[in-house]
């Protein structure tokens, strides 16, 4: 609504302490309720599009990273196999294939251990466990019951 003096100019939009003295309460919680509403889903908007493109960065660097993997796989593979057959050289073909295989059960051994220590390691979530623990009763349901 556009508000015109007598001469047909037109008015200086009300300040916010104006339209507040002059709007009803109904119309001005409307207003509050639009903006919030609009506010909400501009922010969801842009959560949605900042979550998108670093989900695509987080792929990309995830195949890069089984790429690398795969690499240093077959780099393994060789070096395993240059091993075994230097080896070969010294011990005898058989032995050598031996003597690589307990290196990797060794390596294997290590990693199991040191893995199974990590599992027990982990604790869930205590810090929310904590912050849960530290809610007022006044925002827990109200079961009736007098203290």
């Amino acid at each position: 609504m556009s508000h015109t003096t007598p001469g047909g100019f037109p008015a200086a939009e009300p300040t916010p302490e104006e339209r507040a003295a002059t709007t009803p309460l109904g119309e001005l919680l409307t207003d509050v309720s639009k903006d919030l509403s609009s506010l909400f889903r501009q922010e969801v908007a842009l959560a949605k599009a900042e979550l998108t493109e670093s989900a695509k960065k987080a792929g990309k660097a995830g195949g890069m990273f089984g790429g690398a993997g795969l690499t240093a796989l077959f780099a393994l593979l060789f070096l395993s196999i240059a091993a075994w057959w230097g080896l070969g050289y010294l011990i005898g073909n058989a032995w050598s294939a031996v003597v690589i295989a307990v290196v990797y059960g060794i390596v294997a051994a290590v990693l199991a251990v040191r893995g199974r220590k990590e599992i027990k390691e982990i604790q869930g979530a205590p810090q929310t466990v904590e912050t849960v623990k530290e809610v007022p009763e006044a925002l827990k349901p109200n079961t009736g019951r007098k203290p």
